[in-house]
């Protein structure tokens, strides 16, 4: 099994980079997975009756993200495991900004169970990922308007990643999410995992 496990804050563009991703994939007829997290995460919150909806999680005390971390890796090691030969990609946070401080995404616990090659840091100017989240009007992300925020969060995220990686010896990468060609940082992603 071969995971990538894809992090950055809300509205850096990790999801556009995973669709990019899956149609390079896709066109060469490879074998590949790529999952949310945060889908995990929710479903289980939802069925607990948490939450309404994904961005109410990040405001949960941090006892409840915890048993729904856990829930969601064994899920996503199960469902990664099942496709054998070929490339997992899952899309996450090293760090979520709650209002207990920050939670790693990647903590001790998770991560042994993750087991991932690579640890992926998508970041891209804070201004930029400011307009891409006032453009994407399906989300609420107040929590992340200002560029200091997102600076510090950013930080925390490289500390976060490299902490996890030692603990199961993966690598950290960081990628550029360079505007208008997300082609750009999936083809660096798809190249570290081959």
């Amino acid at each position: 099994m071969k995971l990538g496990i894809v992090t950055g804050i809300p509205g850096v563009g990790k999801t556009t980079i995973l669709n990019t991703i899956k149609e390079i994939l896709s066109r060469e007829n490879s074998k590949f997975l790529i999952m949310n997290y945060g889908d995990y995460m929710l479903k289980t919150a939802i069925e607990m009756k948490y939450v309404n909806n994904r961005d109410e999680m990040r405001k949960l005390p941090l006892s409840i993200q915890r048993q729904l971390q856990l829930e969601a890796a064994k899920s996503i090691y199960k469902d990664a495991s099942s496709l054998g030969e070929g490339l997992s990609f899952l899309d996450t946070h090293a760090v979520v900004r709650t209002l207990g401080g920050y939670l790693p995404g990647l903590p001790k616990h998770i991560i042994e169970i993750l087991q991932p090659q690579v640890i992926f840091l998508i970041e891209s100017d804070p201004e930029i990922i400011i307009k891409r989240q006032e453009n994407d009007k399906s989300r609420a992300r107040t929590d992340y308007s200002d560029p200091q925020v997102i600076r510090e969060t950013m930080d925390f995220a490289r500390y976060s990643a490299m902490a996890s990686a030692v603990l199961v010896g993966a690598s950290v990468k960081v990628v550029r999410n360079v505007e208008g060609d997300p082609s750009i940082a999936a083809i660096q992603i798809i190249k570290s995992m081959t």
